[in-house]
């Protein structure tokens, strides 16, 4: 079958070549509260993925923000929660780092087994949108910027969540120190692994400010020309970020507001 996505097997083939070490693929569904959903395949499986897509579960796509069925969506007992088929995305297919053993990643979008898209990926409704607006004869381009705390993975003596310490030093600050600079070089370790990251995976990550609250910073995205592309890189570098922060002994959190008395984290989508 010809993938709806646009994916081809060459590309598996070539990157399965460039990355002999590689032994397993982490294949990631972005559901609506974007939270990648998916499996961990091993190596040998790749390549008929990108022939035949991937068998998965049509409620993958109606979780809550838990990972919980919402039987609401009628997606369980309505249907059965029969299995769709999920293609790869053209151009995600990367390696992770710090990995052991070596693994990939590659997005996937979820189409019926007809090949049409799935309402309820939420690429499609950005494709859905994309189509919208070329035929007014415009095509949206953008970047992103990411706000998000740095936490410790112990709560504090209320049992809240609190900042991080810095991860070069132990040093613990409660003070805002909004576009700090001395303040940054605590998290250095971190941010230069995520920055490394983020090159391997052809990701445009730009600067990093420390933001207006204890433990919050902000990192952004250059611009692109194909907002798809620029949809793209936001969710691979939010799992970036995840997984470097839990490397190295703290929590990434993407919240609106995680510290009732520090200032909110928003995600800002600089258009044109």
């Amino acid at each position: 079958m010809t993938s709806p996505s646009g994916s081809t097997p060459a590309e598996a083939q070539a990157f399965l070549e460039a990355h002999p070490d590689i032994e397993a693929i982490d294949i990631v569904l972005t559901d609506a509260n974007g939270v990648g959903r998916g499996k961990i395949v091993r190596r040998h499986e790749l390549e008929a993925i990108y022939r035949n897509g991937r068998h998965m579960p049509i409620s993958i796509l109606g979780l809550d923000i838990t990972g919980e069925d919402v039987h609401e969506t009628g997606l369980i007992w309505a249907t059965g929660d029969g299995d769709l088929r999920a293609w790869p995305i053209p151009g995600t297919l990367v390696p992770l780092t710090g990995t052991s053993p070596a693994r990939g990643q590659v997005l996937m979008a979820m189409h019926h087994l007809d090949g049409t898209p799935m309402s309820s990926d939420p690429r499609h409704a950005l494709i859905a949108q994309v189509e919208r607006l070329a035929t007014k004869g415009l095509q949206p381009a953008g970047a992103f910027e990411l706000e998000f705390f740095l936490l410790a993975n112990e709560r504090d003596a209320d049992g809240k969540v609190q900042p991080a310490r810095a991860v070069l030093d132990g040093r613990a600050s409660g003070k805002t120190e909004v576009y700090s600079v001395d303040h940054l070089h605590g998290m250095e370790p971190l941010f230069s692994d995520i920055y490394a990251a983020a090159k391997a995976q052809g990701i445009p990550a730009e600067t990093v400010i420390s933001e207006y609250a204890p433990g919050q910073y902000e990192l952004t995205l250059n611009y692109r020309t194909d907002v798809l592309r620029a949809a793209d890189d936001l969710v691979m570098l939010k799992r970036i970020v995840r997984a470097q922060a839990r490397r190295h002994g703290v929590t990434a959190c993407f919240m609106a507001k995680p510290i009732e008395k520090y200032a909110g984290s928003g995600m800002h989508f600089h258009v044109s």
